[in-house]
């Protein structure tokens, strides 16, 4: 009889976020089935071990992803407030056992942790997500296996874009809009407040994120103002739909392992 993978998820970089160098090291042990998923060896590099916690560089200069977000916007957002959650989040956990414990475990038992952990943790986590979401190059449709679950989920590329975008355009005051993939390997959007995300146990419905749009004024106020919607409309020109189908293709690798949600 066939027994299932047992799917080991090490995050600390890529996969959720953390490094688009490296989306994720999964070690997949297999007992009386030959056919094991394939992981290049590009994947199977080393990451940074749980306990420490990087604040790595962008992966594109300041101005890279203008006129849809101008140079000062990124340099203020990177350098200043997501410095800042950064910061904070380590002075948090300074002299607890959260220094050795890998964020997503953090998160998935974040209602038992003090309010600035929650706060600046997830602000630390998911710019950059939202980071390694854009590319200079990015835009257009989705490709690889991502385009085609979000045809089968939402009907049309249309319909899911308007979707997302409804979803952080209509989010009250700060938040974050995401894709996102379930425990049973099929794909939802939700947003959340603050810098709550859904891997967090307090997240009204929890999965693994794939794309994430930063709805907090500060991501957008010096050249878009009030005009959120317009902020949103520009962000579909930077999508790094690499990225984000890799990041697919290894959610349903690792969706039904408990080590996940």
């Amino acid at each position: 009889m066939f027994k299932p993978a047992k799917v080991i998820l090490i995050i600390g970089a890529g996969f959720l976020g953390l490094h688009s160098s490296s989306i994720a090291q999964i070690q997949v042990q297999v007992k009386g089935h030959m056919n094991q998923p394939s992981i290049s060896s590009k994947n199977r590099q080393a990451i940074a071990p749980s306990t420490k916690f990087e604040f790595h560089p962008l992966p594109y200069s300041y101005d890279a992803l203008e006129p849809y977000i101008d140079r000062l916007t990124v340099e203020i957002h990177y350098s200043k407030h997501h410095r800042a959650y950064y910061d904070n989040f380590l002075k948090a956990i300074d002299g607890t056992d959260l220094t050795s414990i890998e964020i997503s475990d953090i998160f998935r038992n974040i209602s038992h942790y003090p309010i600035a952990v929650r706060n600046n943790g997830g602000g630390y986590f998911n710019h950059t997500f939202y980071w390694e979401g854009m590319s200079a190059q990015g835009g257009g449709l989705p490709t690889g296996k991502i385009a085609e679950a979000i045809v089968n989920t939402f009907g049309s590329f249309e319909e899911f874009k308007k979707e997302l975008s409804e979803s952080g355009k209509t989010r009250f005051g700060s938040g974050w809009a995401w894709l996102c993939l379930d425990d049973k390997g099929n794909l939802f959007i939700c947003s959340t407040p603050n810098q709550d995300n859904p891997i967090m146990d307090i997240a009204e419905k929890k999965g693994i994120p794939l794309l994430n749009i930063d709805v907090w004024e500060h991501a957008y106020y010096l050249n878009y103002q009030n005009r959120r919607s317009d902020y949103i409309d520009a962000f579909w020109n930077l999508i790094n739909w690499d990225i984000v189908n890799k990041r697919y293709e290894y959610g349903m690798l690792t969706h039904k392992s408990n080590l996940i949600l």
